[in-house]
């Protein structure tokens, strides 16, 4: 993940709900760096080991898949709240005040909706795999659902900071799609 100064980041004003969801986002971004981190000392661990002593590798380039997923479902709310997804603005910034927060609102809304049915396919799939005790089909045989608790956890944080930030709008603490007036 790049640094980036706060100057784009979501606004959360004196909002107690806007802080929170701003702290879990920011909790599952260091989260997501730091498998991120430990996920590059495990593949040196394991160069290491494959090259060095000439050994056989077990667990970790399967750990190592789980981590790299992780991260990135982790750091869904974290890029979201510092507004660094792509981000075209040309339609955005040709509309009227009005109207950008119209397609804001729409855009928000859809958002929310696509990753609530993402959401909710991820949490049964976790959910099977947790019922049924699904294990990988390797000498590890990890439990799946524990790599897989990550996939419904970073869809409803990511949902819930695109909340956050449609609230933000709505009252006025934040601008649609972080645009003021256009002069």
């Amino acid at each position: 993940m790049a640094v980036q100064s706060n100057a784009h980041a979501a606004r959360t004003g004196d909002n107690w709900f806007l802080k929170t969801v701003a702290f879990l986002s920011l909790l599952s971004g260091w989260t997501a760096a730091a498998l991120i981190v430990a996920s590059v000392f495990i593949t040196c661990q394991m160069i290491f080991v494959r090259f060095v002593l000439n050994q056989s590798t077990i667990w970790q380039t399967e750990a190592v898949v789980y981590m790299m997923i992780a991260a990135t479902m982790l750091g869904l709310p974290y890029v979201q709240r510092l507004r660094g997804h792509v981000n075209v603005d040309l339609i955005p910034l040709a509309l009227p005040l009005k109207a950008r927060k119209l397609l804001f609102y729409v855009t928000m809304s859809l958002s929310i909706l696509v990753m609530g049915i993402m959401g909710f396919y991820a949490f049964e799939y976790w959910h099977i795999a947790w019922e049924r005790n699904w294990r990988s089909d390797t000498v590890w045989g990890v439990r799946l659902w524990i790599p897989y608790l990550a996939l419904p956890i970073g869809f409803a944080l990511f949902i819930l900071q695109l909340i956050a930030d449609t609230v933000a709008v709505a009252i006025g603490v934040d601008k649609p799609f972080g645009i003021g007036e256009v002069s």
